[in-house]
């Protein structure tokens, strides 16, 4: 479900961050929808596992279409949109990488906020380390991971750091947030800081710690058409689906707030 919304993916939604198993409604049609043909490349923060359930309504409005989600670290998929990537559709996990992409004027229209998410402790299901609270990940002989600075997850960490006073000694700092996840689903560590979306989607893989911190680093989430876009049209459509009433009740249902 993590490789969508679960989640932004939010299974992406997001979502993984964003409802894998489940099978969203379809927007209606008529004989007379346009038959595009090709592909969509959407490019996705690791927690946006729930577009995948936006990719299938898409695959039915438009079936000559193929839907391609890429998920990783927003900081990366910036990366990739300024080398040339081709690409249509961008969903951000934070607005300071998709404030890199509108500054570069790589996007195609405003970019639109379609969620919110924020952190939480991941841990195995056993807890060996009785991790309570935030600043338990401080403690001598816990092994924490979490993502790196520049990735959303890594900055929002950083904030509620600077927040708490607490100071975290990390055993490795990840490319994105699936990577935090799947050290502490394998019991490489002994907790991460993921998103909450994260702790859903992983179901009985791991235990979610929610602590009052996390809301001191609350991320939004844009989503915007990419300029030059070889499916522009449909970029366009998709991000609506993202951000339509459908999209709305996914995203709730994993844990990520709606605008």
């Amino acid at each position: 479900m993590r490789k969508l919304v679960v989640a932004i993916g939010s299974a992406a939604l997001l979502l993984t961050a964003c409802g894998g198993g489940q099978t969203a409604a379809a927007p209606s049609t008529t004989s007379s929808a346009p038959k595009e043909s090709g592909t969509l490349t959407v490019l996705a923060a690791a927690s946006g596992i729930p577009l995948q359930q936006d990719q299938g309504r898409l695959r039915v409005g438009h079936p000559g279409v193929t839907v391609k989600l890429t998920f990783d670290g927003s900081s990366t998929l910036v990366q990739q949109i300024a080398n040339g990537a081709q690409a249509d559709v961008f969903a951000s996990a934070d607005q300071a990488n998709m404030d890199k992409v509108t500054k570069a004027s790589l996007n195609d229209g405003t970019p639109q906020l379609f969620a919110r998410n924020k952190l939480a402790i991941a841990v195995p299901p056993s807890n060996p380390k009785n991790i309570a609270t935030f600043a338990d990940l401080a403690k001598p002989g816990v092994v924490v991971v979490v993502c790196a600075d520049a990735v959303p997850c890594g900055a929002a960490a950083l904030k509620v750091e600077a927040a708490t006073g607490v100071t975290i000694s990390p055993a490795s700092k990840e490319t994105a947030v699936t990577g935090v996840l799947s050290k502490v689903e394998s019991g490489d560590a002994d907790a991460g800081l993921v998103y909450l979306t994260d702790v859903n989607s992983a179901g009985s893989k791991v235990k979610g710690v929610p602590f009052p911190e996390a809301d001191k680093a609350i991320n939004d989430y844009p989503i915007t058409a990419l300029r030059n876009a070889p499916q522009s049209a449909l970029a366009k459509e998709f991000v609506e689906f993202v951000r339509g009433e459908q999209g709305r009740k996914e995203l709730t249902a994993v844990g990520f707030q709606v605008p």
